[in-house]
């Protein structure tokens, strides 16, 4: 028997495999919240399932996500990653995700870890929305709008209300999968 699963994922594999393993879980490890964070600036003003194709590619060319460092990055290989085919080549979202890994680390520095800081948004515990359809769930919310302007007063580019939502739900902060999905109460 086949499983329902959320109306957006349904017919592409890679977007099948990404919605059954991966969005909606709770993530506590920075290092994944950083991946998911650079993903989510990429993608604003594009799809998911884009950015989800060239996963591999940016994972290669930002040093497997890790922040400290792109920190560290300098203007040669800003050049380098903007000649990059296989990555979204946008000069202000490379530039964005050197400034946000040093934000990032000074949340790390002031809070003891970027979950911590993330997850005290929801008490620590994911919210669970009850949709029947996909279609219904916000792009924003007034958490996201407050994580958003928290994160933008702490330095952070590409970190609007909407990239802030989709972080949500891609890392489980919330739960939207729709009520009849099966991996609405896995998660």
């Amino acid at each position: 028997m086949e499983k329902h699963r959320c109306g957006w994922c349904v017919g592409d594999p890679l977007y099948e495999a990404y919605h059954d393993e991966e969005w909606g879980v709770p993530v506590y490890d920075d290092d994944t919240l950083f991946e998911f964070l650079t993903l989510e600036t990429f993608q604003a003003g594009l799809s998911w399932i884009t950015v989800l194709r060239k996963r591999e590619n940016f994972r290669k060319a930002f040093d497997n996500f890790n922040y400290k460092k792109i920190a560290k990055y300098q203007q040669p290989k800003v050049d380098e990653l903007l000649q990059d085919k296989g990555i979204i080549r946008n000069k202000l979202k490379v530039n964005a995700t050197v400034t946000n890994a040093q934000a990032f680390m000074k949340i790390q520095d002031e809070f003891g870890s970027f979950s911590k800081y993330i997850w005290d948004f929801v008490d620590g515990k994911p919210i669970k929305n009850s949709f029947k359809d996909y279609k219904n769930a916000p792009a924003n919310t007034p958490l996201s709008d407050k994580i958003s302007k928290d994160l933008k007063k702490r330095g952070f580019k590409f970190v609007g209300t909407t990239v802030v939502y989709a972080h949500m739900q891609a890392t489980g902060m919330v739960n939207d999968h729709e009520v009849s999905c099966f991996r609405y109460n896995e998660v």
